[in-house]
C-alpha cells in the first residue's frame, strides 16, 4: 500500500513538472516566436514580401537591409531580396546566388537536392529591385557584393546554425567563389558550376582554341556557314531587324545602332549554340545555308542569340553584368577564322558599349588576378564542375599545391547546364559524398565507401528543374 502512495505521489509530482514545463515551453514559443517565419522577422532589418505554399517546405519572399556600401555603413542602406526555401532548422543550409535577379518561385538547386536542406537564395546588388536609389555605380564590385552574402549568412546562422554549403551556377558560380575568396570562414564548402575566370582580359587565345575542335566538323562548318550567311546578307536581314524594332519599340541608344546590334547578335550565334544547346541538336541547324531562305537564317539566329538581346530594352536588365565585366570580370573576344574580315565591321564588342554613357567605367586588372591566385594556393573544400562542351569553360579555375580537399570536374558532352548528375560514375559518387561531407550528413556508409553516395533527398519534378537558365547574348 504504501509502495502504491509513493508511485501515485511521484506520478502526481511528475505530470504537475510536465505541465509545468509545457506551460513554460509554451510561454517561451509564444515570446520568442519559435515559428520559423517569426524567427526570420525578428532579424533585424528583415521584412517579409510574401510566403508560398509547398509541400513539405516553407517557402518566403523576403527583403533585407544592407549597406551601400559596406565600409562605410552609415552612408544609406537599400533592400536585398532573398528568397528561403525552409526545410528544418536541424538540416544543412546552402546558399545559392545566380549572380543575378533571385527567382521568386519555389526551386531546389543540387546541392540542396543532395544534402536535403534549407536554401537561401540572393539577388545579386543592384538589379533590380535590389538596387540603390540613387545608384552609386561604384558601389558596385565583387567585394562589396561578397560582403553582402556574409552579412546576410551572419544574421541567418542564428537561425540555420548547421553547416552551410555555397553553390551557384556561371556568374552564381563566380560569385560563390569571390565569396569564398573575401570570407573563407564563412563557408563548409563550396560548388561552383560552370564559373569563367578571366585572369587576363586580353589574352583569350583559350577561346578559340575551344571553337576549333568542340563537337564534330560537320556541327562546327553548320553553324558557321549560317554565321557568315547573316553577315552576307546584312542588308535584307537588317530591314528585316527593323521592322522587328518598330513594331516592338525597340531603340538603339546604348549600344549605338542598329547595325552594331545586329553584328553582335550575329556574331554571339556560335557561341550561344555550344552554351545552351547539346551536338544533337546541330540537326536543327539548316544543314546548307547558302540555299536556306531569309527567314531561315533569321529564325536559326533568332533563337539562339535572340535579337532583342542588343536593344536598350534588352540589354537594360542587364546593366550590373556588362558593368562589372568592364570593371573587373573581364570579357571574352574571339576571332572568327571562317568569315572574311571585309564582312565583319566591330568584331566583339568590349562591354563599355553595352551601358549607359552615364555611367562611369574603369577597368581593375589585378581583381581577377587576385582571386585566381587565391584559389590556386589557398582553396579549402571547393568544387569546381564544368562542361566539356560550354565555350564559358575555356577560361576556368585550376587547383594549385595549396589547395585541400579541392576538385575541378568535367561532365562529357554537356554544355553551360552541367552539373555533378552528368559527370561520369565514379566522379559523381565522389562529388556527392564530398558535398555531404562537407555538409556533415554523409552516413556512416557513404563515410566508409563513398561509392555509395547518394542524394539524400527525393527527386522533386518542381523543385529540381536542371534546365540552364537561358540568357540571350554573350553573358555567364
Amino acid at each position: 500500500m504504501r509502495k502504491a502512495l509513493r508511485w501515485l505521489l511521484a506520478l502526481v509530482v511528475l505530470v504537475g513538472t510536465v505541465s509545468t514545463a509545457g506551460a513554460a515551453t509554451a510561454a517561451q514559443t509564444r515570446a520568442t516566436g519559435t515559428d520559423i517565419k517569426d524567427r526570420l522577422l525578428s532579424i533585424p532589418g528583415m521584412s517579409l514580401i510574401e510566403e508560398k505554399p509547398y509541400t513539405g517546405y516553407r517557402f518566403f519572399v523576403l527583403n533585407y537591409t544592407q549597406p551601400v556600401d559596406h565600409r562605410h555603413p552609415s552612408k544609406g542602406t537599400f533592400q536585398q531580396r532573398i528568397t528561403v526555401l525552409h526545410k528544418g532548422v536541424d538540416r544543412p543550409t546552402v546558399f545559392y546566388t545566380g549572380g543575378y535577379n533571385v527567382s521568386t518561385t519555389p526551386s531546389r538547386r543540387e546541392p540542396t537536392q543532395i544534402v536535403d536542406g534549407n536554401q537561401v537564395s540572393l539577388e545579386y546588388r543592384f538589379f533590380t529591385p535590389s538596387r540603390p536609389a540613387p545608384a552609386d555605380w561604384s558601389k558596385l564590385d565583387i567585394w562589396q557584393a561578397a560582403s553582402d552574402q556574409h552579412r546576410l549568412f551572419t544574421a541567418l546562422k542564428q537561425v540555420y546554425s548547421h553547416r552551410w554549403i555555397a553553390t551557384g551556377g556561371s556568374k552564381g558560380g563566380m560569385t560563390a567563389t569571390y565569396y569564398e575568396r573575401f570570407y573563407p570562414r564563412d563557408m563548409d564548402g563550396v560548388v561552383a558550376y560552370v564559373a569563367p575566370n578571366d585572369v587576363v582580359n586580353d589574352e583569350d587565345s583559350a577561346y578559340d582554341r575551344f571553337f576549333e575542335t568542340v563537337g564534330t566538323k560537320e556541327c562546327r562548318d553548320r553553324l558557321g556557314a549560317v554565321q557568315r550567311e547573316a553577315l552576307v546578307r546584312r542588308e535584307p536581314l537588317e530591314e528585316k531587324y527593323a521592322r522587328y524594332a518598330a513594331d516592338n519599340h525597340y531603340s538603339f541608344t546604348t549600344i549605338g545602332s542598329l547595325d552594331r546590334a545586329y553584328e553582335a547578335v550575329v556574331l554571339d550565334y556560335v557561341w550561344g549554340f555550344w552554351q545552351y544547346s547539346l551536338l544533337k541538336d546541330c540537326d536543327t541547324i539548316p544543314a546548307d545555308a547558302r540555299t536556306a531562305t531569309d527567314q531561315q537564317i533569321w529564325d536559326s539566329v533568332d533563337t539562339i542569340s535572340g535579337f532583342s538581346a542588343y536593344t536598350d530594352q534588352g540589354l537594360e536588365t542587364y546593366t550590373p553584368y556588362y558593368y562589372q565585366a568592364g570593371t573587373q570580370l573581364g570579357a571574352p573576344t574571339i576571332s572568327f577564322p571562317h568569315i572574311e574580315k571585309q564582312l565583319i565591321r566591330y568584331g566583339y564588342q568590349p562591354p563599355r558599349n553595352f551601358v549607359p554613357r552615364s555611367i562611369p567605367m574603369r577597368f581593375e586588372p589585378w581583381a581577377m588576378r587576385d582571386v585566381d591566385t587565391w584559389v590556386r594556393h589557398h582553396a579549402d573544400r571547393m568544387m569546381f564542375v564544368y562542361g566539356q562542351n560550354d565555350p564559358w569553360g575555356s577560361e576556368r579555375f585550376r587547383l594549385g599545391h595549396g589547395a585541400r580537399d579541392s576538385y575541378v570536374f568535367t561532365a562529357p558532352g554537356m554544355n553551360h547546364g552541367a552539373n555533378v548528375a552528368g559527370l561520369v560514375p565514379a566522379q559523381k559518387a565522389l562529388a556527392t559524398a564530398r558535398i555531404l561531407d562537407w555538409a556533415g550528413v554523409a552516413p556512416a556508409g557513404v563515410r566508409e565507401n563513398p561509392s555509395a553516395a547518394r542524394p539524400l533527398a527525393r527527386p522533386d519534378a518542381k523543385l529540381d528543374v536542371r534546365d540552364v537558365e537561358r540568357e540571350p547574348a554573350l553573358r555567364p
